[in-house]
Protein backbone atom coordinates (compact mmCIF):
# COMPACT_ATOMS: atom_id res chain seq x y z
CA UNK A 1 0.00 0.00 0.00
CA UNK A 2 1.13 3.61 -0.86
CA UNK A 3 2.64 5.62 2.07
CA UNK A 4 1.45 8.91 2.21
CA UNK A 5 3.02 11.51 4.90
CA UNK A 6 1.84 12.77 8.29
CA UNK A 7 0.64 16.20 6.80
CA UNK A 8 -1.43 14.56 3.96
CA UNK A 9 -3.02 12.19 6.05
CA UNK A 10 -4.16 14.88 7.98
CA UNK A 11 -5.35 16.57 5.18
CA UNK A 12 -7.99 13.63 4.29
CA UNK A 13 -8.44 13.36 7.93
CA UNK A 14 -10.21 16.80 7.86
CA UNK A 15 -11.59 16.48 4.37
CA UNK A 16 -13.72 13.63 5.40
CA UNK A 17 -15.36 15.35 8.46
CA UNK A 18 -15.72 18.40 5.61
CA UNK A 19 -17.67 15.87 3.32
CA UNK A 20 -19.61 15.07 6.05
CA UNK A 21 -20.60 18.74 7.10
CA UNK A 22 -21.32 19.82 3.75
CA UNK A 23 -23.76 16.75 3.51
CA UNK A 24 -25.08 17.80 6.84
CA UNK A 25 -25.50 21.50 5.75
CA UNK A 26 -27.30 19.96 2.48
CA UNK A 27 -29.81 18.44 4.36
CA UNK A 28 -30.81 20.81 6.65
CA UNK A 29 -31.39 23.63 3.87
CA UNK A 30 -33.00 21.26 1.91
CA UNK A 31 -35.41 19.64 4.17
CA UNK A 32 -39.11 20.69 4.11
CA UNK A 33 -39.74 19.57 7.93
CA UNK A 34 -38.77 22.08 10.84
CA UNK A 35 -38.13 19.40 13.00
CA UNK A 36 -35.01 18.85 10.40
CA UNK A 37 -34.01 22.00 8.82
CA UNK A 38 -34.25 24.19 12.50
CA UNK A 39 -33.97 21.30 15.02
CA UNK A 40 -31.34 19.59 12.85
CA UNK A 41 -32.79 16.33 14.17
CA UNK A 42 -30.62 14.34 11.68
CA UNK A 43 -26.70 13.05 11.42
CA UNK A 44 -24.83 12.13 8.26
CA UNK A 45 -21.51 10.17 7.62
CA UNK A 46 -19.34 8.70 5.39
CA UNK A 47 -18.53 5.23 5.60
CA UNK A 48 -15.71 3.30 3.81
CA UNK A 49 -16.25 -0.44 1.99
CA UNK A 50 -15.77 -2.35 4.98
CA UNK A 51 -18.35 -0.08 6.85
CA UNK A 52 -16.24 1.63 9.14
CA UNK A 53 -16.74 5.34 9.77
CA UNK A 54 -14.58 7.87 7.83
CA UNK A 55 -16.10 10.99 8.96
CA UNK A 56 -19.34 11.95 10.33
CA UNK A 57 -21.26 15.38 11.26
CA UNK A 58 -22.35 17.41 14.08
CA UNK A 59 -25.25 16.38 14.19
CA UNK A 60 -27.01 13.44 17.09
CA UNK A 61 -24.03 11.95 18.64
CA UNK A 62 -26.56 9.04 19.56
CA UNK A 63 -26.19 7.85 16.33
CA UNK A 64 -22.21 7.75 17.02
CA UNK A 65 -20.97 4.09 15.05
CA UNK A 66 -24.45 3.09 14.29
CA UNK A 67 -25.64 4.38 10.95
CA UNK A 68 -22.27 2.24 9.55
CA UNK A 69 -24.46 -0.96 10.64
CA UNK A 70 -26.69 -0.19 8.11
CA UNK A 71 -25.11 -0.70 5.62
CA UNK A 72 -23.16 -3.51 7.15
CA UNK A 73 -26.49 -5.34 7.95
CA UNK A 74 -27.41 -4.49 4.49
CA UNK A 75 -24.99 -6.37 2.84
CA UNK A 76 -25.19 -9.23 5.64
CA UNK A 77 -29.05 -9.32 4.53
CA UNK A 78 -28.49 -9.25 0.43
CA UNK A 79 -24.40 -10.06 -0.18
CA UNK A 80 -22.04 -8.15 -1.80
CA UNK A 81 -23.20 -8.08 -4.29
CA UNK A 82 -26.15 -6.13 -4.23
CA UNK A 83 -24.76 -3.20 -4.07
CA UNK A 84 -24.94 -1.53 -7.57
CA UNK A 85 -23.36 2.17 -9.17
CA UNK A 86 -26.69 4.77 -8.87
CA UNK A 87 -28.39 3.07 -5.78
CA UNK A 88 -29.97 4.36 -3.32
CA UNK A 89 -31.41 2.38 0.11
CA UNK A 90 -33.88 3.02 2.88
CA UNK A 91 -34.70 1.28 6.20
CA UNK A 92 -36.20 2.39 9.63
CA UNK A 93 -36.72 -0.93 11.22
CA UNK A 94 -36.65 -0.39 15.16
CA UNK A 95 -34.67 -3.49 15.61
CA UNK A 96 -32.19 -3.11 12.87
CA UNK A 97 -31.67 0.26 12.85
CA UNK A 98 -32.16 0.39 16.52
CA UNK A 99 -34.07 3.91 17.14
CA UNK A 100 -37.77 4.54 16.54
CA UNK A 101 -39.52 4.50 13.14
CA UNK A 102 -39.67 7.92 12.48
CA UNK A 103 -35.42 7.96 12.26
CA UNK A 104 -35.79 7.06 8.25
CA UNK A 105 -31.83 6.52 7.44
CA UNK A 106 -31.46 7.10 3.59
CA UNK A 107 -27.76 5.57 2.62
CA UNK A 108 -26.17 4.95 -0.96
CA UNK A 109 -23.22 2.95 -2.04
CA UNK A 110 -20.00 4.90 -3.88
CA UNK A 111 -18.68 3.47 -6.36
CA UNK A 112 -14.97 4.70 -7.93
CA UNK A 113 -13.71 3.82 -11.40
CA UNK A 114 -15.83 0.67 -11.02
CA UNK A 115 -15.24 -0.49 -7.63
CA UNK A 116 -17.09 -0.17 -4.53
CA UNK A 117 -15.03 2.37 -2.17
CA UNK A 118 -17.46 3.17 0.79
CA UNK A 119 -20.80 4.04 1.32
CA UNK A 120 -22.66 8.17 2.44
CA UNK A 121 -25.95 7.52 4.63
CA UNK A 122 -28.53 9.80 6.59
CA UNK A 123 -30.77 10.20 8.94
CA UNK A 124 -33.48 12.11 9.49
CA UNK A 125 -36.42 12.46 11.85
CA UNK A 126 -39.77 12.53 9.65
CA UNK A 127 -42.89 14.27 10.75
CA UNK A 128 -45.18 11.39 10.64
CA UNK A 129 -44.99 7.83 9.22
CA UNK A 130 -48.33 6.48 10.06
CA UNK A 131 -49.00 4.63 12.94
CA UNK A 132 -51.93 5.11 15.41
CA UNK A 133 -52.09 8.58 15.99
CA UNK A 134 -50.49 11.48 13.91
CA UNK A 135 -46.77 12.20 14.84
CA UNK A 136 -45.70 9.88 17.45
CA UNK A 137 -47.66 7.98 19.53
CA UNK A 138 -47.05 8.47 23.75
CA UNK A 139 -49.15 4.97 24.43
CA UNK A 140 -48.18 2.49 22.09
CA UNK A 141 -47.84 -1.31 22.91
CA UNK A 142 -46.71 -2.60 19.57
CA UNK A 143 -44.32 -1.61 16.86
CA UNK A 144 -47.10 -2.05 14.43
CA UNK A 145 -48.85 0.94 16.28
CA UNK A 146 -46.09 3.56 15.61
CA UNK A 147 -45.79 3.61 11.51
CA UNK A 148 -44.56 2.18 8.60
CA UNK A 149 -41.46 0.07 9.46
CA UNK A 150 -39.68 -0.22 6.33
CA UNK A 151 -37.24 -3.36 6.43
CA UNK A 152 -33.58 -2.29 4.24
CA UNK A 153 -34.98 -2.10 0.63
CA UNK A 154 -33.78 0.13 -2.73
CA UNK A 155 -36.01 3.11 -2.86
CA UNK A 156 -33.57 4.18 -6.55
CA UNK A 157 -31.91 1.78 -8.90
CA UNK A 158 -29.90 2.87 -11.45
CA UNK A 159 -30.12 6.37 -10.66
CA UNK A 160 -34.16 5.80 -11.09
CA UNK A 161 -36.17 6.19 -8.39
CA UNK A 162 -38.35 3.48 -7.94
CA UNK A 163 -41.80 5.07 -8.15
CA UNK A 164 -43.88 2.00 -6.17
CA UNK A 165 -41.71 2.21 -3.32
CA UNK A 166 -41.95 6.02 -2.56
CA UNK A 167 -45.84 5.84 -3.24
CA UNK A 168 -46.21 3.40 -0.66
CA UNK A 169 -44.21 5.13 1.80
CA UNK A 170 -45.84 8.74 1.43
CA UNK A 171 -49.21 6.92 1.08
CA UNK A 172 -48.61 6.13 4.51
CA UNK A 173 -47.89 9.11 5.56
CA UNK A 174 -50.24 12.00 7.05
CA UNK A 175 -47.86 14.52 5.43
CA UNK A 176 -47.08 13.90 2.34
CA UNK A 177 -45.58 17.11 1.15
CA UNK A 178 -42.80 16.79 4.06
CA UNK A 179 -42.47 13.45 3.54
CA UNK A 180 -41.71 13.65 0.14
CA UNK A 181 -39.75 16.67 0.44
CA UNK A 182 -37.75 15.15 3.17
CA UNK A 183 -36.57 12.01 1.12
CA UNK A 184 -36.02 13.91 -1.45
CA UNK A 185 -33.47 16.35 0.73
CA UNK A 186 -31.67 12.59 1.93
CA UNK A 187 -31.18 11.87 -1.76
CA UNK A 188 -29.35 15.42 -1.90
CA UNK A 189 -26.98 14.09 1.10
CA UNK A 190 -26.21 10.82 -1.09
CA UNK A 191 -24.89 12.71 -4.01
CA UNK A 192 -23.07 15.50 -1.87
CA UNK A 193 -21.35 12.52 -0.29
CA UNK A 194 -21.26 10.92 -3.58
CA UNK A 195 -19.23 13.68 -5.16
CA UNK A 196 -17.24 14.75 -2.31
CA UNK A 197 -15.71 11.58 -1.84
CA UNK A 198 -14.86 10.96 -6.01
CA UNK A 199 -13.08 14.28 -5.73
CA UNK A 200 -11.09 13.71 -2.84
CA UNK A 201 -10.14 10.01 -4.79
CA UNK A 202 -9.31 11.84 -7.57
CA UNK A 203 -7.24 14.91 -5.85
CA UNK A 204 -5.02 12.27 -4.51
CA UNK A 205 -5.61 8.82 -5.39
CA UNK A 206 -7.25 6.32 -4.10
CA UNK A 207 -4.34 4.67 -2.66
CA UNK A 208 -3.23 7.47 -0.63
CA UNK A 209 -6.93 8.26 0.56
CA UNK A 210 -6.94 4.20 1.89
CA UNK A 211 -3.55 4.73 3.59
CA UNK A 212 -4.68 7.61 5.23
CA UNK A 213 -7.86 6.08 6.55
CA UNK A 214 -5.94 3.18 7.72
CA UNK A 215 -3.45 5.12 9.51
CA UNK A 216 -6.76 7.03 11.14
CA UNK A 217 -7.94 4.05 12.09
CA UNK A 218 -4.94 3.12 14.07
CA UNK A 219 -4.34 6.38 15.83
CA UNK A 220 -7.79 6.53 17.02
CA UNK A 221 -7.13 2.76 18.12
CA UNK A 222 -4.28 3.51 19.76
CA UNK A 223 -5.30 6.91 21.71
CA UNK A 224 -8.11 5.13 23.35
CA UNK A 225 -6.68 2.29 24.55
CA UNK A 226 -4.36 5.03 25.62
CA UNK A 227 -7.28 6.21 27.67
CA UNK A 228 -8.41 3.26 28.78
CA UNK A 229 -5.18 1.88 30.20
CA UNK A 230 -5.28 4.96 32.88
CA UNK A 231 -8.22 3.95 34.07
CA UNK A 232 -7.41 1.45 36.88
CA UNK A 233 -8.21 -2.28 36.12
CA UNK A 234 -11.79 -3.00 38.17
CA UNK A 235 -15.54 -3.36 37.96
CA UNK A 236 -17.60 -0.56 38.16
CA UNK A 237 -21.24 -0.24 38.76
CA UNK A 238 -24.07 2.01 39.03
CA UNK A 239 -27.69 1.48 38.51
CA UNK A 240 -31.40 4.06 38.64
CA UNK A 241 -34.82 3.76 37.42
CA UNK A 242 -37.17 5.74 34.89
CA UNK A 243 -40.40 6.59 35.96
CA UNK A 244 -42.37 4.16 33.87
CA UNK A 245 -42.74 3.24 30.43
CA UNK A 246 -46.18 5.29 30.54
CA UNK A 247 -48.59 2.32 30.42
CA UNK A 248 -47.99 0.04 33.41
CA UNK A 249 -46.85 3.38 36.26
CA UNK A 250 -43.68 0.97 37.07
CA UNK A 251 -40.47 1.83 37.31
CA UNK A 252 -37.89 0.86 35.29
CA UNK A 253 -34.64 -0.36 36.11
CA UNK A 254 -31.60 0.39 33.66
CA UNK A 255 -28.01 -1.15 35.83
CA UNK A 256 -24.57 -0.76 33.99
CA UNK A 257 -21.37 -2.69 34.75
CA UNK A 258 -18.40 -1.49 33.67
CA UNK A 259 -15.12 -4.19 33.28
CA UNK A 260 -11.36 -2.28 32.40
CA UNK A 261 -8.81 -4.40 32.00
CA UNK A 262 -5.84 -2.94 30.35
CA UNK A 263 -6.23 -0.77 27.49
CA UNK A 264 -9.71 -2.63 27.05
CA UNK A 265 -13.43 -1.77 28.17
CA UNK A 266 -16.11 -3.58 28.58
CA UNK A 267 -19.73 -1.91 29.35
CA UNK A 268 -22.40 -4.76 30.65
CA UNK A 269 -26.28 -3.90 30.63
CA UNK A 270 -27.88 -7.16 30.64
CA UNK A 271 -28.97 -6.75 34.05
CA UNK A 272 -31.59 -4.11 33.33
CA UNK A 273 -35.22 -4.72 33.04
CA UNK A 274 -36.75 -6.92 30.23
CA UNK A 275 -38.58 -5.89 27.50
CA UNK A 276 -41.73 -3.35 28.79
CA UNK A 277 -44.83 -3.13 27.47
CA UNK A 278 -45.12 0.88 26.78
CA UNK A 279 -43.17 2.62 23.77
CA UNK A 280 -39.63 3.04 26.22
CA UNK A 281 -37.67 0.30 24.61
CA UNK A 282 -34.43 0.38 22.64
CA UNK A 283 -33.01 -1.58 19.68
CA UNK A 284 -29.34 -3.60 20.57
CA UNK A 285 -27.72 -1.46 18.23
CA UNK A 286 -29.03 2.06 19.29
CA UNK A 287 -27.38 0.98 23.07
CA UNK A 288 -24.25 -0.14 21.53
CA UNK A 289 -24.21 3.73 20.55
CA UNK A 290 -25.06 4.60 23.26
CA UNK A 291 -22.78 3.12 25.36
CA UNK A 292 -20.13 4.77 22.67
CA UNK A 293 -21.49 8.00 23.81
CA UNK A 294 -20.63 7.76 27.43
CA UNK A 295 -17.46 6.22 26.71
CA UNK A 296 -16.31 9.15 24.66
CA UNK A 297 -17.48 11.70 27.13
CA UNK A 298 -14.95 9.81 29.28
CA UNK A 299 -11.92 8.86 26.74
CA UNK A 300 -10.42 10.90 24.57
CA UNK A 301 -13.23 13.41 24.08
CA UNK A 302 -12.12 16.25 22.21
CA UNK A 303 -11.17 13.96 18.62
CA UNK A 304 -13.40 13.14 15.77
CA UNK A 305 -15.49 9.66 16.01
CA UNK A 306 -14.19 7.41 13.16
CA UNK A 307 -13.77 3.55 12.66
CA UNK A 308 -10.93 2.83 15.10
CA UNK A 309 -12.64 5.04 18.21
CA UNK A 310 -14.39 2.12 19.88
CA UNK A 311 -12.46 -1.14 18.82
CA UNK A 312 -11.20 -1.42 22.73
CA UNK A 313 -14.90 -0.88 23.79
CA UNK A 314 -17.11 -4.46 23.85
CA UNK A 315 -20.67 -3.76 24.48
CA UNK A 316 -23.07 -6.91 25.92
CA UNK A 317 -27.12 -6.25 25.42
CA UNK A 318 -29.38 -9.30 26.78
CA UNK A 319 -31.67 -9.53 24.09
CA UNK A 320 -35.54 -9.09 25.07
CA UNK A 321 -34.46 -6.93 27.47
CA UNK A 322 -35.46 -2.79 27.76
CA UNK A 323 -32.24 -2.19 26.02
CA UNK A 324 -32.24 -4.95 23.52
CA UNK A 325 -35.98 -4.72 22.34
CA UNK A 326 -37.06 -7.86 19.98
CA UNK A 327 -40.36 -8.08 17.87
CA UNK A 328 -43.29 -6.66 18.69
CA UNK A 329 -42.05 -4.27 21.47
CA UNK A 330 -42.26 -0.71 21.04
CA UNK A 331 -39.79 1.59 20.54
CA UNK A 332 -41.31 4.93 19.97
CA UNK A 333 -38.90 6.47 23.04
CA UNK A 334 -36.10 4.39 22.62
CA UNK A 335 -33.88 7.43 23.77
CA UNK A 336 -35.40 7.25 27.42
CA UNK A 337 -33.37 4.55 28.85
CA UNK A 338 -30.20 6.04 27.61
CA UNK A 339 -30.50 9.07 28.76
CA UNK A 340 -29.99 7.36 32.35
CA UNK A 341 -27.65 4.63 30.75
CA UNK A 342 -25.43 7.77 29.56
CA UNK A 343 -25.31 9.38 33.21
CA UNK A 344 -24.76 6.19 34.48
CA UNK A 345 -21.54 5.71 32.68
CA UNK A 346 -20.10 8.36 33.86
CA UNK A 347 -21.81 7.77 37.83
CA UNK A 348 -19.94 4.35 37.32
CA UNK A 349 -16.75 5.73 36.71
CA UNK A 350 -16.56 8.49 38.22
CA UNK A 351 -14.84 7.42 41.44
CA UNK A 352 -11.76 6.53 39.12
CA UNK A 353 -11.71 9.45 37.03
CA UNK A 354 -12.62 12.52 39.44
CA UNK A 355 -10.97 14.80 37.07
CA UNK A 356 -13.91 14.43 34.63
CA UNK A 357 -16.44 13.12 36.48
CA UNK A 358 -19.96 15.26 36.82
CA UNK A 359 -22.54 15.16 38.41
CA UNK A 360 -26.38 13.90 36.57
CA UNK A 361 -28.12 15.85 33.82
CA UNK A 362 -31.86 16.33 33.86
CA UNK A 363 -31.83 12.91 31.22
CA UNK A 364 -34.88 13.14 29.40
CA UNK A 365 -35.79 14.25 25.68
CA UNK A 366 -39.17 15.95 27.64
CA UNK A 367 -40.97 16.10 24.30
CA UNK A 368 -44.44 17.87 23.82
CA UNK A 369 -46.77 17.13 20.92
CA UNK A 370 -49.51 19.57 19.82
CA UNK A 371 -51.43 18.15 16.51
CA UNK A 372 -54.66 19.16 14.91
CA UNK A 373 -56.12 21.66 12.30
CA UNK A 374 -54.82 25.11 11.61
CA UNK A 375 -57.35 27.77 11.84
CA UNK A 376 -55.54 30.32 10.01
CA UNK A 377 -54.92 27.68 6.82
CA UNK A 378 -57.25 25.11 7.27
CA UNK A 379 -54.20 22.79 7.33
CA UNK A 380 -53.34 19.91 9.63
CA UNK A 381 -49.97 20.54 11.62
CA UNK A 382 -47.99 18.41 14.15
CA UNK A 383 -45.53 20.26 16.42
CA UNK A 384 -43.27 17.90 17.76
CA UNK A 385 -40.18 19.63 20.16
CA UNK A 386 -37.86 18.11 22.77
CA UNK A 387 -37.03 20.92 25.37
CA UNK A 388 -33.58 21.82 27.10
CA UNK A 389 -32.57 21.12 30.73
CA UNK A 390 -29.72 21.22 33.04
CA UNK A 391 -26.64 19.69 33.26
CA UNK A 392 -24.63 18.62 36.07
CA UNK A 393 -21.62 20.98 37.79
CA UNK A 394 -18.24 19.71 37.73
CA UNK A 395 -14.55 19.74 39.40
CA UNK A 396 -13.85 23.01 37.94
CA UNK A 397 -17.64 24.45 36.32
CA UNK A 398 -21.11 24.97 36.68
CA UNK A 399 -23.37 22.62 34.98
CA UNK A 400 -24.73 24.40 32.07
CA UNK A 401 -28.02 26.34 32.49
CA UNK A 402 -30.60 24.70 29.72
CA UNK A 403 -28.96 23.16 27.55
CA UNK A 404 -30.06 20.63 25.26
CA UNK A 405 -29.46 16.71 26.75
CA UNK A 406 -26.36 14.49 26.42
CA UNK A 407 -28.32 12.69 23.67
CA UNK A 408 -28.84 15.33 21.06
CA UNK A 409 -25.29 16.86 20.77
CA UNK A 410 -26.19 19.95 17.56
CA UNK A 411 -30.48 20.03 18.23
CA UNK A 412 -32.05 22.81 18.64
CA UNK A 413 -34.44 24.13 20.93
CA UNK A 414 -37.68 25.48 18.42
CA UNK A 415 -37.24 29.46 18.23
CA UNK A 416 -40.30 30.80 19.44
CA UNK A 417 -40.41 33.29 16.38
CA UNK A 418 -40.67 30.26 14.02
CA UNK A 419 -42.81 28.60 16.50
CA UNK A 420 -45.53 31.04 16.69
CA UNK A 421 -45.15 31.43 12.58
CA UNK A 422 -45.88 27.51 12.11
CA UNK A 423 -48.40 27.17 14.88
CA UNK A 424 -51.56 27.87 16.50
CA UNK A 425 -50.47 29.01 19.53
CA UNK A 426 -48.29 31.53 21.31
CA UNK A 427 -45.09 31.11 23.82
CA UNK A 428 -45.93 33.91 27.29
CA UNK A 429 -42.76 32.74 28.72
CA UNK A 430 -38.97 30.89 28.02
CA UNK A 431 -36.81 31.61 30.86
CA UNK A 432 -34.37 29.73 33.53
CA UNK A 433 -35.87 27.96 35.83
CA UNK A 434 -34.53 29.73 39.06
CA UNK A 435 -33.48 27.32 41.88
CA UNK A 436 -33.54 23.94 39.94
CA UNK A 437 -29.72 23.33 39.79
CA UNK A 438 -28.53 20.91 42.91
CA UNK A 439 -26.08 22.98 44.92
CA UNK A 440 -23.03 22.26 45.41
CA UNK A 441 -19.21 24.02 44.88
CA UNK A 442 -20.06 23.80 41.40
CA UNK A 443 -23.81 24.43 40.95
CA UNK A 444 -26.15 22.32 38.62
CA UNK A 445 -27.68 24.04 35.72
CA UNK A 446 -30.78 25.11 35.96
CA UNK A 447 -33.75 23.56 34.39
CA UNK A 448 -36.52 26.49 31.78
CA UNK A 449 -40.28 27.42 32.03
CA UNK A 450 -41.85 27.65 28.71
CA UNK A 451 -45.26 28.29 28.75
CA UNK A 452 -48.00 28.03 25.55
CA UNK A 453 -51.17 29.12 25.46
CA UNK A 454 -53.73 27.80 22.28
CA UNK A 455 -55.33 29.47 19.59
CA UNK A 456 -57.23 27.09 18.55
CA UNK A 457 -59.67 24.28 19.26
CA UNK A 458 -59.81 20.83 19.80
CA UNK A 459 -55.64 20.41 19.86
CA UNK A 460 -53.99 17.52 21.15
CA UNK A 461 -51.48 17.38 23.54
CA UNK A 462 -49.22 14.81 23.93
CA UNK A 463 -46.38 14.38 26.30
CA UNK A 464 -43.46 11.89 27.28
CA UNK A 465 -41.46 13.38 30.17
CA UNK A 466 -39.15 11.58 32.38
CA UNK A 467 -36.99 11.50 35.44
CA UNK A 468 -39.21 13.58 38.24
CA UNK A 469 -38.64 9.98 40.40
CA UNK A 470 -35.12 10.01 39.66
CA UNK A 471 -33.40 13.46 38.94
CA UNK A 472 -30.19 14.62 38.23
CA UNK A 473 -27.71 13.18 41.33
CA UNK A 474 -25.42 15.44 43.00
CA UNK A 475 -22.05 13.96 43.97
CA UNK A 476 -19.47 14.74 46.01
CA UNK A 477 -21.14 16.39 48.76
CA UNK A 478 -23.49 18.10 45.88
CA UNK A 479 -27.61 18.29 45.70
CA UNK A 480 -30.29 17.08 43.44
CA UNK A 481 -31.48 18.79 40.86
CA UNK A 482 -34.84 19.82 40.61
CA UNK A 483 -37.34 17.43 38.51
CA UNK A 484 -39.34 18.08 35.62
CA UNK A 485 -43.01 19.24 36.29
CA UNK A 486 -45.93 20.37 33.52
CA UNK A 487 -49.12 21.77 34.50
CA UNK A 488 -51.95 22.55 32.26
CA UNK A 489 -53.84 25.51 33.22
CA UNK A 490 -51.78 26.96 36.50
CA UNK A 491 -53.75 28.31 38.55
CA UNK A 492 -57.48 27.51 37.07
CA UNK A 493 -59.85 25.58 38.89
CA UNK A 494 -59.45 22.59 35.75
CA UNK A 495 -55.58 22.53 36.47
CA UNK A 496 -53.60 19.56 35.93
CA UNK A 497 -50.48 17.92 36.56
CA UNK A 498 -49.55 14.96 33.70
CA UNK A 499 -46.29 13.41 33.47
CA UNK A 500 -47.08 11.15 30.11
CA UNK A 501 -50.39 11.17 28.06
CA UNK A 502 -51.55 10.69 24.77
CA UNK A 503 -53.33 12.68 22.91
CA UNK A 504 -55.63 14.33 25.75
CA UNK A 505 -57.65 17.27 24.24
CA UNK A 506 -56.80 21.32 24.88
CA UNK A 507 -59.23 24.05 23.93
CA UNK A 508 -58.50 28.20 22.77
CA UNK A 509 -57.34 29.89 25.84
CA UNK A 510 -55.96 26.92 27.26
CA UNK A 511 -52.54 26.93 28.81
CA UNK A 512 -49.11 24.64 28.98
CA UNK A 513 -46.81 25.35 31.48
CA UNK A 514 -43.60 22.96 30.95
CA UNK A 515 -41.08 22.97 33.92
CA UNK A 516 -37.73 20.88 32.57
CA UNK A 517 -35.45 19.86 35.31
CA UNK A 518 -32.19 20.75 36.71
CA UNK A 519 -28.85 19.33 36.86
CA UNK A 520 -27.12 17.89 40.22
CA UNK A 521 -24.57 20.26 42.14
CA UNK A 522 -21.10 19.04 42.19
CA UNK A 523 -19.22 19.30 45.87
CA UNK A 524 -20.28 20.55 49.28
CA UNK A 525 -22.21 23.82 49.14
CA UNK A 526 -19.95 25.43 51.89
CA UNK A 527 -17.05 25.51 49.44
CA UNK A 528 -19.32 27.59 47.02
CA UNK A 529 -17.64 30.78 46.11
CA UNK A 530 -19.79 34.00 47.55
CA UNK A 531 -19.11 35.66 44.27
CA UNK A 532 -20.49 32.87 42.29
CA UNK A 533 -23.18 32.75 44.24
CA UNK A 534 -23.68 36.66 43.66
CA UNK A 535 -23.81 36.40 40.12
CA UNK A 536 -26.40 33.66 40.34
CA UNK A 537 -28.84 35.91 42.16
CA UNK A 538 -28.32 38.79 39.88
CA UNK A 539 -28.80 36.30 36.85
CA UNK A 540 -31.83 34.98 38.62
CA UNK A 541 -30.71 31.38 38.34
CA UNK A 542 -31.00 31.28 42.42
CA UNK A 543 -33.79 33.22 44.46
CA UNK A 544 -32.31 35.34 47.49
CA UNK A 545 -34.51 33.02 49.51
CA UNK A 546 -32.62 30.24 48.34
CA UNK A 547 -28.93 32.18 48.56
CA UNK A 548 -29.80 32.52 52.08
CA UNK A 549 -30.71 29.29 53.21
CA UNK A 550 -28.21 27.19 51.34
CA UNK A 551 -25.18 29.52 50.83
CA UNK A 552 -25.77 31.57 53.70
CA UNK A 553 -25.93 34.79 50.96
CA UNK A 554 -26.71 37.68 52.14
CA UNK A 555 -27.80 40.11 48.93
Amino acid sequence: MTVSDPITNEIIRNSFLAVAEEMNNGLVRSAFSPVIYESKDSAVAIIDARHRVLGQSSGIPLFLGNLEHCTKVTEEMFGRDAWQDGDIWIMNDSYISGTHPHDVTVYAPLFYQGDLAGFVASRAHWLDIGGKDPGVAMDSTEIQQEGLRIKPMKIVQGGAERTDVIELIVGNTRFPVSCTGDLRAQFVVAELGRRGLVELYDRYGREVVDTAAEVMFAQSEAQNREGIAKIPDGTYTAEGCLDSDGISGVPVRVEVVIEVAGDSMTIDVTGSDDAVRGPMNCGAVQTVSACRLGFKYLVNPDQPVNGGTFAALDVKVRPGSVLGAQEPSPCQFYFTPLGLLVDLIVKALSPVMPELAAAGHYGDGMILQFSGTDPRTGNRFIENEPHVGGWGGAPHNDGADGMIWAMSGAFKDMPIEVFETKFPATINEYAFRPDTGGAGKYRGGCGVVREYTMLLDDCDLSLWLDRSQTPAWGIEGGSAGAAPDLIINPGRDDERRIMKVNRTRLNRGDTVRLMTGGGGGYGDPAERDPDAVARDVAAGYVTPAAARTIYGYEA
